[in-house]
């Protein structure tokens, strides 16, 4: 993967998400198009499932072509991957999942940024950043810009 574009967010639709094929050499990593390498997107849709459970919160967002199954963690406090952060920062991502994981209800149009990848052999956005959306044209203004980042960057065909 292009260092440059590790920590960069690809903004994709759920058509395109669904056609993401894994990189044979990196792992989480996936290629579409031009896009040599993603790890991470964005997506913007409106949410039409939530399952809480009490370490994550699965819920699905549709952007009106297909859904895809989001994933937020809530157990930063207990789990060992955030024992190696300071434990002002895990209960800083505690607060900030928990606030957000509240927010996220059915109907609410909502922008998820998080890491893609593989479970059960189907595509899942492990989100790190939901924002409910306020303004009514946003998933219209996400479909145009894909659109337009589909022809003039990633070159995903039709």
């Amino acid at each position: 993967m292009d260092p440059s574009q590790q920590n960069t967010h690809a903004k994709l639709m759920t058509r395109d998400i669904h056609r993401l094929r894994p990189s044979p050499t990196e792992a989480n990593c996936f290629s579409l198009g031009a896009i040599s390498w993603v790890s991470r997107l964005e997506t913007v849709g409106t949410i039409v499932s939530r399952d809480m459970a009490e370490k994550f919160l699965k819920f699905s967002i549709d952007d009106g072509i297909g859904c895809v199954t989001c994933i937020m963690w809530l157990n930063q406090l207990t789990s060992s991957y955030f024992s190696r952060f300071d434990s002002s920062t895990i209960l800083l991502h505690s607060r900030i999942a928990r606030r957000q994981a509240r927010d996220i209800r059915i109907g609410a149009v909502a922008r998820v940024r998080g890491r893609v990848g593989l479970y059960r052999g189907v595509m899942q956005i492990t989100a790190t950043n939901v924002v409910i959306e306020r303004d009514p044209n946003a998933e219209i203004l996400h479909w145009l810009e894909c659109v337009r980042l589909g022809r003039s960057c990633y070159r995903i065909q039709s």
